[in-house]
């Protein structure tokens, strides 16, 4: 029979109003101390709670109809611990951040029941303004698990991150399933959950509203030098974004390799699924598979322009020597949205083996942002929004990018900044099998337009022309 330690026998008052995190610490430290066991947090109450670390052997069982809460108050916030040589550099700096919830070189834990974990996001907004809002500068990440292993979220919803709602640093065996995790759209950085140099992830059946990125995968440089990011599956999730929702990058100064997304769908998204490098090191073996993708364009202050899909290699600053992304996949993908599939490498090689296979892209524009700009922040050396049309398919500067059984399609409102089905400029080694598509205004511009390198290697069934400019 497993020992339970229910909070309220250690002192919560559980009024919404009391700090109870004392009496939450306690719990935890004497279920670990006890070999384990589960801190139980009874429903029927708000527990208003500054920081509290998590402990091994330790379940955080969070009751339905039981809420735990961030304060709002600077003070009852400890900053994140990391490894004392580690210099700590990156963004967002941990040895200048604090945290709710934080769990530091610990195995078998986990939060479950069903219940509400609330990091109090809207307690640290400044300023609103119609389309984002300001925030303090200091606001606490919800959580942040730092070298541990064997860690569970099942079961449970996570609201109102004030900043990256959940972030795993070093971690190994990480499980999250059935989570429903609720942030504002207009916070920003309130990622959902952030992989930063972790092994051995799965992430299934989530639903997940964040005002940044949903899910990414990170290899940062502000929480220690733990390695690769890789061996990861995210499966069967329903994701909405003011940024991209299914993200790798762009923090990347370690290899990150090894990661599968299948099964999601994706709505009213500024991006779909992306790849953004920023720095010296690989993204490898990356499949997006079988998704259902519906991007829109939000207010210049959020990354990205709606692309559905988006691999993007850019160095951070100019002094960056770029590393590589090679092998990845698209496939089984229904695209629409108001900007199209957007590939785009520093140099020809830094964008290698990318293939698409059965991707139908159709855009349409609805919104009143204007059209005909492209997105390749952070990029500190020229301007990151530059103008550009938007096509079908726009490619550049890659090397052995193939379109198999590809198809664009156009809506009823066609700005004219959309031209071409396919724009390709200084890619090698271009494939088409049986690409299907016509140009936006078939009178003023070819379907396919390349720049730089022979016409592409057709297959057997090419549905359109092909002019080089």
């Amino acid at each position: 029979m497993m020992t339970l330690f229910n909070i309220r026998d250690f002192g919560a008052i559980g009024d919404g109003i009391t700090l109870d995190t004392a009496a939450i610490q306690t719990a935890i430290d004497a279920c670990s101390a006890a070999g384990g066991g589960r801190v139980l947090i009874p429903a029927g109450a708000t527990y208003l709670s500054g920081t509290f670390v998590m402990k091994s052997n330790v379940e955080f069982y969070v009751e339905r109809g039981a809420v735990v809460e961030a304060s709002g108050s600077d003070e009852d916030f400890q900053v994140v611990r990391t490894d004392e040589n580690h210099k700590g550099v990156g963004y967002p700096n941990l040895r200048e951040s604090i945290t709710f919830i934080a769990a530091y070189n610990c195995e078998n834990i986990a939060f479950t029941g069903g219940g509400v974990i609330d990091g109090g996001g809207r307690k640290f907004i400044a300023e609103s303004l119609p389309h984002i809002y300001r925030m303090h500068p200091a606001r606490p990440f919800t959580a942040v698990i730092i070298g541990c292993t064997n860690i569970t979220l099942q079961d449970i919803t996570v609201r109102d991150g004030a900043m990256w709602t959940l972030r795993f640093s070093g971690c190994e065996d990480i499980l999250i399933q059935g989570v429903r995790l609720l942030n504002d759209l207009k916070l920003p950085n309130s990622d959902g959950i952030d992989i930063d140099q972790c092994r051995n992830v799965r992430i299934a059946n989530c639903h997940i509203v964040a005002g940044d990125d949903c899910i990414c995968m990170k290899s940062c440089a502000n929480a220690g030098d733990f390695g690769a990011c890789e061996n990861i599956t995210v499966t069967g999730c329903t994701l909405v974004s003011t940024s991209t929702a299914l993200m790798v990058g762009c923090e990347a100064f370690a290899p990150m390799r090894n990661i599968i997304f299948d099964s999601c769908v994706i709505q009213a998204s500024n991006r779909g699924l992306g790849i953004h490098h920023s720095h010296n090191s690989v993204i490898e073996n990356v499949l997006f598979s079988n998704m259902i993708i519906e991007t829109r364009l939000f207010h210049d202050a959020w990354w990205g322009r709606a692309e559905p899909i988006y691999v993007c290699a850019m160095p951070w600053t100019p002094d960056v020597q770029m590393g590589q992304v090679r092998h990845v996949r698209f496939s089984n993908i229904l695209c629409k949205g108001e900007n199209g599939v957007f590939v785009y490498g520093w140099e020809q090689d830094t964008l290698q083996d990318i293939v698409f296979e059965n991707v139908r892209v159709e855009l349409d524009k609805w919104t009143k942002i204007p059209a005909g700009r492209q997105d390749i922040r952070p990029f500190e050396g020229g301007d990151g929004m530059p103008q550009y049309p938007c096509s079908g398919f726009l490619l550049r500067n890659a090397r052995g990018v193939v379109l198999r059984n590809c198809e664009v399609t156009w809506g009823q409102n066609r700005p004219d900044e959309y031209h071409h089905a396919l724009e390709a400029i200084n890619v090698a080694d271009l494939t088409l099998e049986n690409f299907k598509g016509e140009a936006a205004h078939p009178h003023r511009h070819a379907a396919i337009w390349q720049h730089g390198f022979d016409k592409p290697r057709a297959g057997s069934d090419i549905q359109v022309s092909i002019e080089k400019c």
